[in-house]
């Protein structure tokens, strides 16, 4: 039988609404009804749904004479009290749940119903029903998961029960408690009742995705969180989520900006059991959860959705509107689908930043953490541990405390709001306690696996979330300084002023700090943290004869299409997020320069590396990139600079050449470099040399052939100049950057370049160290200095 979509006083079809119909159908399905409306031609897919207007809620009220008893539990609620709220939101869902729903509206919910089905070509549609209420969704609230949400419901009568159970949603205890923080009257938000096709994403994946960098609230990335299975279990912190980063300015120029790729830990997903008839967890295969769960053209193909959705809420609303999105994989279909979009509250509604916040600890002593987790909230707080098994134990929580638990769900809000901090066992970057933490504005640590086992209810801890994306927690009341600096007012230096930085977690919040670029990106450290394999173990594998170390390789590896893939891939991205953080700034890639005990300590570097009696002056930098014991080795990091710059679109990473002793071998460096794409001029590819060994020094002019470019490295320049070995704590005393031999080796290294039109800069130490030389530096005619993060504002206050 046909069925028509007549008019229906309680019913509106998700393609009949719009942005003036909130007080209507609430926040959640009016955003729907407008992406349905404005974004199909843009390839945005919405699965269609309809709404149950708030007149029906208010209607189910009157008609069962519970008004009136809904507003004398309200009134019994004390403040601060959650006991009584606990009372009074289960009696007014208890109330709820036992009314009828009118005749005429039972009638019109099942003929939209049979419509929908009859749409999708389905006798009884699988449908998702979400709660979308009148104060939900709103730039400056968003509500989001203080109602409930109910997934593949089926056939009539499922359906008019989950509708009553999802109008008494409205007086969960999270959602009473965030409306009474937020200033709104309960009976004066009324509830919608969106039913929407389901997206079968139980065999394939979902999650959400921001339109911003959630932790720094950096602006050009589109975060996206995904996992196997349903949503559901990413949000409420039962995975830890796969985490992507792409680019948004360079997305939409046509290029494929992927800057990170996490796997997370998907043992388990939430799924449909046909069985069952219900929602489930259940495991997922072992070959999955060392996959990830979308591929890179899902994950640019979702990237672009969102920013087409960011663009049409911006221009409506007539400033930036930054997205909180969900998301499925429908596994019927393969196709992507948004299933809703709600503004983002937390940076959306801060004003541009000119104040800096920095925390750090301020201690001598070597600290060892009592464990380790990503970090939220970039800061730092010592309290009491409260090790919380389950909700029951929320009266335990005072004030202050960091409350340590497996993970969080919405009804713990009421709770968070007394924590200094929260430590969860479980979880990601877009899981609940992620969320609110960010709302609350405390810190957070999740995903540590086994908080609650390692730390002791009662024990005084510090909780330092200020070090980038891995925190950490350790015993004691830790002492730790905060720096606020308005950068406003800060007056711009008479040279041109670079930060270091080599951890790419921590580019987006350096990135505000207000610099040129990055003058240091140092490949070791990302090499030794991001890839941690030796690059000759998986050009060889099979070398490599510890049956362990090779299995952990190929773990390391195991969701990239190969070993070569994992080092090319892991590294592009790595270097891509620096560039990302401070595009279109230059950013300086210094190419690897580990000596060969470093090398060593990486996975299966034992099989590649001698041991070197003074590995500083040994076999380092320039003089591996063209022997033929390291040049496969070289080639795969050509390769991840490369993609940087060509695939990923970067053109404003520029490459540095480490410790080059002779002209013949920088000569032969240049020709590898090239050799591999990397030819000095292409593409506007400025190449660089490090000025770190006397012959660079003496033959700066005709090293000047070759480069465009020069950066001192003092650190190496001293230990050559001095004959002081850096590791030899023997003759620490004498290792002076600034001593008088160095000065006039910097003095004729700025000459030289400049006699050859060169422009040369500054990388080591010293001058992050000591102002008298960075002063010096700058009267001798420096063009520009790099400073470690923490030396760049006292350096502006001092100049």
């Amino acid at each position: 039988m046909h069925v028509l979509r007549s008019y229906m006083k309680y019913i509106r079809w998700f393609g009949q609404q719009g942005s003036s119909d909130v007080s209507l159908v609430g926040g959640k399905n009016a955003s729907l009804g407008r992406m349905i409306g404005a974004l199909k031609e843009q390839g945005v897919r919405v699965p269609d749904g309809f709404a149950i207007t708030v007149d029906a809620y208010w209607q189910v009220l009157d008609e069962n004479d519970i008004r009136a008893h809904i507003t004398a539990l309200l009134a019994s609620i004390k403040a601060d009290d959650v006991a009584t709220l606990q009372k009074a939101g289960a009696a007014i869902r208890a109330a709820i749940e036992a009314a009828t729903l009118p005749d005429a509206l039972q009638e019109q919910i099942v003929h939209a119903y049979d419509a929908l089905s009859e749409q999708y070509g389905q006798p009884a549609l699988s449908v998702a029903v979400r709660s979308s209420a009148t104060a939900e969704d709103l730039p400056s609230a968003s509500f989001a998961g203080q109602q409930e949400s109910y997934l593949h419901i089926k056939g009539h009568a499922a359906l008019l029960s989950t509708v009553k159970k999802c109008m008494a949603s409205l007086f969960t205890d999270r959602a009473m408690s965030y409306r009474m923080q937020k200033g709104f009257d309960h009976m004066k938000v009324g509830l919608s009742v969106g039913v929407q096709k389901m997206v079968n994403a139980g065999n394939a994946a979902s999650g959400v995705a921001f339109s911003l960098d959630t932790d720094s609230g950096f602006a050009d990335v589109v975060m996206i969180n995904g996992t196997w299975g349903l949503a559901e279990a990413l949000v409420k912190g039962s995975v830890i989520p796969d985490e992507y980063l792409v680019f948004k300015p360079l997305l939409k120029k046509g290029y494929q900006p992927i800057i990170k790729k996490m796997l997370g830990k998907k043992t388990t997903k939430l799924a449909y059991d046909a069985r069952a008839e219900k929602v489930g967890i259940t495991a997922v295969a072992e070959h999955k959860q060392d996959a990830f769960c979308l591929d890179d053209e899902q994950i640019l193909a979702l990237a672009r959705a969102v920013c087409v959705i960011e663009d049409y809420y911006s221009a409506q609303e007539g400033r930036w509107a930054p997205q909180d999105v969900e998301w499925a994989i429908d596994a019927d279909d393969r196709q992507l689908y948004i299933v809703q979009s709600r503004p983002e509250t937390v940076f959306a509604q801060q004003a541009p930043a000119t104040r800096y916040a920095t925390y750090s600890l301020d201690t001598d002593k070597e600290l060892k953490p009592l464990v380790q987790g990503m970090s939220i909230g970039q800061q730092i707080v010592s309290g009491n541990a409260r090790v919380i098994a389950s909700i029951q134990e929320m009266q335990e929580v005072q004030g202050g405390d960091i409350i340590v638990t497996q993970m969080t769900d919405p009804d713990w809000v009421p709770v968070m709001k007394k924590a200094a901090g929260i430590i969860t066992n479980q979880g990601g970057r877009t899981c609940h306690a992620a969320i609110v933490c960010r709302e609350l504005g405390i810190p957070a640590l999740v995903g540590t696996t086994n908080a609650t086992e390692l730390i002791k209810d009662g024990q005084t801890i510090t909780l330092d979330c200020a070090r980038g994306q891995v925190g950490a927690v350790y015993a004691g009341d830790i002492p730790f300084k905060k720096t606020d600096i308005d950068t406003a007012h800060l007056a711009k230096p008479p040279v041109e002023l670079l930060v270091k930085c080599a951890d790419p977690s921590r580019a987006f919040s350096l990135s505000r700090l207000p610099v040129d670029g990055v003058g240091l990106a140092r490949l070791e450290f990302i090499l030794s943290n991001n890839i941690g394999v030796h690059p000759l173990a998986l050009c060889f594998p099979e070398r490599i004869e510890d049956a362990i170390v090779r299995k952990e390789i190929e773990c390391k590896a195991a969701p990239y299409g190969s070993l070569e893939d994992f080092f090319v891939q892991r590294l592009a991205q790595s270097i891509g997020m620096i560039a990302a953080a401070f595009y279109p700034r230059k950013v300086i890639v210094r190419c690897s320069d580990f000596k060969t005990n470093e090398y060593r300590n990486l996975l299966g570097g034992s099989y590649f590396e001698q041991h070197e009696e003074n590995p500083m002056l040994g076999w380092r930098g320039a003089s591996r990139y063209y022997d033929a014991r390291f040049i496969e080795a070289f080639a795969l990091e050509c390769a991840a600079l490369r993609a940087v710059r060509e695939t990923l679109g970067f053109a404003n990473v520029q490459v540095m050449v480490p410790f080059v002793r002779t002209l013949d071998e920088a000569q032969k460096v240049c020709e590898v470099l090239k050799q591999h794409g990397l030819e000095r001029g292409k593409q506007d590819l400025r190449l660089l040399m490090m000025c770190e060994v006397p012959s660079n020094v003496l033959l700066i002019e005709p090293f000047s052939a070759f480069f465009d470019g020069f950066s001192i490295g003092s650190n190496d320049l001293t230990q050559c100049m001095l004959g002081i070995d850096r590791d030899q704590e023997r003759l620490a005393y004498l290792f002076d950057e600034n001593d008088p031999a160095m000065r006039m080796a910097y003095q004729m290294a700025i000459e030289g370049a400049h006699a050859k039109g060169r422009q040369i800069g500054i990388c080591g130490q010293g001058p992050s160290d000591e102002p008298d030389l960075a002063h010096f530096l700058i009267a001798t005619g420096i063009d520009s200095i790099s400073l470690s993060a923490d030396a760049i504002i006292p350096f502006l206050l001092n100049n």
